[in-house]
């Protein structure tokens, strides 16, 4: 855990007049992390990417990387046995893949735990990122109500 802390703190510092931007935070995660749990997060982030383009990457919540279009997208959280993606919108998105493993009781997110053995439907979860960008922009298109 030194080293993860050491690995961030260099990246936190290595400017003194900016601080590391949320590409930069991911990739130190993914490095400090050193195992199947990093490439697991990187492998996820490239899918996310190759389906939404314009997808932009935030940091929060004191280290949890989070993409974003539109509204969030899905954060990927890192585990001792586990990389859980966490959909906001989970549960209004049509999931005929059954990716969903996760978090399935709440009225609002689903998750996908990701565990060192499991394989990625790559175009399930393609398809999934796809819809929750369409969801968020769906979302923002609506007006509101007048009083």
């Amino acid at each position: 855990m030194k080293e993860a802390t050491a690995t961030m703190e260099t990246i936190k510092s290595s400017s003194t007049d900016k601080q590391a931007s949320p590409a930069q935070l991911i990739d130190a995660r993914i490095s400090e992390l050193g195992d199947w749990r990093g490439e697991t997060l990187a492998r996820v982030r490239s899918l996310i990417k190759q389906a939404e383009p314009g997808v932009v990457e935030e940091w929060k919540w004191r280290g949890v990387p989070v993409w974003e279009l539109g509204g969030i997208i899905c954060t990927g959280e890192t585990y001792k046995n586990a990389v859980k993606l966490t959909f906001a919108k989970g549960a209004s998105l049509e999931d005929p893949s059954g990716l969903f493993n996760s978090s399935l009781d709440g009225n609002t997110r689903r998750a996908i735990d990701l565990h060192e053995s499991d394989k990625i439907d790559e175009e399930a979860l393609k398809a999934l990122i796809r819809a929750a960008v369409a969801l968020n922009a769906a979302r923002s298109q609506k007006k509101p109500k007048s009083a």
